[in-house]
Parts: C-alpha cells; structure tokens; sequence
C-alpha cells in the first residue's frame, strides 16, 4: 500500500479571522421626515404625537403635525404635513399641504394639497394642484384655482394685447 510522505504535505494553517469591532449597546435610530425639508432654509417646527394645541397657529416657517390641534392655522407660504398620528380640527390656509392623518376643516393652498393613501380630509379643498392617492379618504369640495402670479401675469398679457397701439 502506498503511503503518502506526511513530512512534505504538511496541512497549511487556517488563516486567522479578521478582528471585527463589536457591536454598539445601542444605536439611535435614524430618524427622517415624511416629506422633503420645508422652505427655502429647510425650517420646519413639530408638534409631537403627545401634543395638543387649542388656538390659532401662524408663523412663517413650516409645521409637521403628529399631534391634535384645534383652530386655525395660518401658514402662508410655507407647508403644512399632518403625520400619521396627526388629527387637525381646524381651517389650514398654506403653501403646500400634505395629509397623512386627519382633517377636519376648510384647507386653501396656492400651491397644492397632497391627501396620500393613509390619509382623511373632510372639508373643501382651494388650491392650484390637488392629489388624493388610492386608499384616501375626502369628504368636500374642491375649487382648483390658478396660481396667483401666472394668474396676474396672463391677465397683463391679455390686457396689453387688447390695447390700442399709440402712434
């Protein structure tokens, strides 16, 4: 029987693992918000799920709502997001609104209203763009306006084409 020569086929050693830090005790988590940052800064304010505000609301920065508000908000050129946990009893006269709780109240945008699936808005809607996605709940009317500024701008152009030429 053939026997093979064990001095010259010597098995190799496993190579050594690398060394990996261990994990941290705790991670935050990381945190990001429903929708795009707000105004030209990037400013929003929050009123967290633990909330709740009776009054009126104005300002110029955005607000992010996971809380309850009752009364009237006014936020012109700015954003208005109801989260998830969000319920708003309340008139919101802004920029851009987004629903992804509950309303219950008039909305005006110049801008637009965005009622996404998890969302509910029982009220009339005045904007310039409107979006309600599959699985939303709207209750209202709606009046689609024309944005101010091109509205302004086309009846100067209408009013200038229909002026007599001065010679």
């Amino acid at each position: 029987m053939w026997k093979p020569n064990q001095s010259s086929s010597s098995p190799v050693p496993p190579a050594p693992e690398p060394v990996r830090p261990a994990p941290p005790a705790f991670e935050p988590p990381v945190v990001r918000p429903a929708a795009a940052p707000a105004g030209p800064a990037g400013d929003q304010a929050t009123i967290g799920k633990g909330l709740m505000i009776k009054g009126e609301i104005s300002g110029s920065e955005s607000l992010f709502i996971d809380g309850k508000v009752e009364g009237a908000i006014n936020l012109p050129g700015n954003r208005v997001t109801v989260g998830r946990n969000g319920q708003v009893a309340a008139n919101i006269s802004a920029r851009e609104i987004v629903v992804l709780g509950k309303i219950r109240g008039n909305v005006a945008a110049t801008d637009r209203v965005d009622i996404r699936s998890e969302g509910a808005l029982t009220g009339d809607v005045s904007a310039a763009r409107i979006s309600i996605e599959d699985g939303a709940f709207f209750k209202g009317g709606i009046d689609i306006r024309k944005p101010e500024a091109k509205q302004a701008a086309a009846q100067a152009s209408a009013a200038a084409a229909s002026a007599p030429e001065h010679a």
